[in-house]
């Protein structure tokens, strides 16, 4: 596992169209594996990619190395029950931030109300690197994948 971005594929993301994503999105490239993780953020929604619920524990765990470093703090991953039964992992970079989130969605419901997942603290590398790709960085990119 890359001790910098938490991930066993450094070509993984971006997950949902990579191509677009890549071509038209800021990236958090990793300064350790090199593995680009989207960290626009979402004018329509006010919030960056890692605000978003996720499906799973190991997409969530994709994603959150960019709330750590947004934050400049370990943020920890949450499992989120709604009323339904269906589960989804939301990352806060607070306990207080999930209790804000639970209070105003009152059908979801998160049972251990402490993160299933979290790295011990935050630390930062020095050659990461926020910005968008090239075109011959993208091809190299998805070349590799």
């Amino acid at each position: 596992m890359c001790e910098e971005c938490y991930s066993y594929e450094n070509r993984i993301t971006p997950l949902i169209n990579p191509l677009d994503c890549l071509e038209k999105h800021t990236q958090y490239i990793c300064g350790t594996c090199g593995r680009c993780i989207c960290i626009e953020h979402d004018t329509n929604r006010g919030l960056q990619r890692w605000n978003f619920p996720f499906k799973s524990l190991e997409i969530a765990k994709l994603y959150l190395r960019t709330a750590d470093y947004t934050t400049k703090k370990s943020c920890g991953i949450y499992e989120i029950k709604n009323s339904k039964g269906r589960v989804s992992y939301k990352i806060f970079a607070k306990n207080e931030d999930l209790q804000i989130f639970l209070k105003r969605n009152k059908d979801k419901k998160c049972k251990q109300m402490t993160p299933i997942f979290k790295v011990e603290e935050y630390k930062e590398y020095p050659h990461t690197e926020i910005r968008k790709l090239t075109s011959d960085e993208i091809k190299q990119y998805m070349s590799e994948r």
